[in-house]
């Protein structure tokens, strides 16, 4: 977890003995998590403790993230600040971090024992999707999850386009028992609801005369 690394957040000490430099969570300033704790406040209580941090912290995957990520920011700080790169450095290490950030996106977490197993909530969604692909007559147009205010737990909303050939109430129990297969034995997740949503029509393959022969 990465209120451990809290050990070494401090500053380096100025002559007068305090902290000096920059705090990373002035970069984020006053925002809100959706636990409702603010940025700063979980910062504060993590370089505070570092061995020993708060129940709200404990449980709350909201501030262990916003830790973890300002943690990284400054280790990287720190390590820039000892190594003096130039400013085209500094900036080409910037937009690697971006793109990596951007690529990954938001985080989810499964559902280990530990509770410190994360995956890109994108990555997850590709595998999910590719679930609901499987069922003939179904294609998956999106896939969005929602992390429940324990931290803990995922919704996942679907949005799909299938062919008639069976009634769609019973297209929706397929892709709903697909989707929490996936979920649970390929990627791990805890789920709660699955919602799924018909928003086009396919049209059914037409196979070849020839090749309906060969298959009769």
């Amino acid at each position: 977890m990465a209120v451990d690394d809290a050990r070494a957040l401090s500053a380096r000490p100025g002559s007068d003995g305090r902290a000096r430099g920059y705090d990373p969570a002035r970069l984020i300033g006053d925002e809100r998590l959706p636990c409702g704790r603010l940025v700063g406040d979980a910062w504060k209580q993590a370089r505070a403790h570092p061995d020993d941090p708060d129940p709200h912290t404990a449980r709350c995957a909201y501030c262990r993230q916003a830790v973890e990520g300002l943690a990284a920011l400054d280790r990287a700080t720190r390590t820039l600040r000892t190594q003096r790169p130039s400013a085209r450095v500094v900036a080409q290490r910037v937009i690697t971090a971006v793109r990596a950030e951007a690529r990954l996106g938001r985080m989810v977490p499964l559902d280990d024992p530990g509770r410190d197993l994360r995956i890109a909530e994108v990555q997850a969604a590709k595998v999910l999707r590719g679930a609901a692909d499987r069922i003939h007559g179904v294609r998956a147009a999106s896939c969005r999850l929602t992390l429940h205010s324990d931290g803990l737990v995922v919704d996942v909303a679907m949005t799909l386009a299938a062919t008639l050939e069976l009634p769609l109430p019973e297209r929706g129990t397929e892709v709903r028992r697909a989707v929490a297969d996936a979920a649970r034995q390929q990627l791990g997740l805890a789920v709660g609801r699955i919602d799924v949503t018909f928003v086009s029509i396919l049209e059914p393959v037409a196979f070849p005369a020839a090749a309906r022969r060969r298959t009769a």
